[in-house]
């Protein structure tokens, strides 16, 4: 088939990959978020190590306990930037679907709209995961001797 016949089908196939690609610009965002958040409780956590050797008694327990929270914090985040990684691949995949079933006059709009949910799914445990380690950081923020989480 010449390329010609398929300017319509091609058009609105365009039409159609805008929304998904506004979609991988916002997890783009998304993901910027994520690894700044990742990135400070990497940067707290060594400085409390490297502070380990000078504590004593409460204040080694109390850094060692912060420690453990940094860490389930930065899990939490791994989990959010691999669930929202996944769903950028899959918006990806979206897009390449409908410009393959464009191109090779096959309707793939199930594979496409399969692998939309999918996408969806993957962000949706991706938020839920963010929104669990700002969970984790506000109930043990510390204030001064005041603890709001509690």
């Amino acid at each position: 088939m010449a390329i010609e016949a398929h300017f319509p089908t091609i058009g609105t196939v365009i039409q159609l990959a805008v929304a998904p690609v506004f979609l991988l610009t916002a997890i783009g965002a998304l993901l910027g978020v994520l690894t700044n958040r990742l990135a400070r409780a990497i940067d707290r956590a060594r400085k409390i190590e490297n502070e380990l050797a000078n504590l004593h008694d409460e204040a080694l327990h109390a850094a060692l306990d912060e420690l453990r929270v940094l860490s389930r914090r930065a899990r939490w985040v791994n989990r959010a930037i691999s669930a929202s990684t996944a769903c950028a691949v899959l918006i990806c995949l979206v897009v390449a679907a409908l410009f393959a079933g464009a191109f090779l006059a096959t309707d793939l709009t199930a594979v496409a709209g399969t692998l939309f949910v999918l996408a969806l799914l993957a962000l949706t445990f991706g938020l839920l995961a963010l929104l669990r380690e700002v969970y984790l950081a506000s109930r043990h923020l510390r204030i001064g001797e005041h603890r709001p989480g509690l």
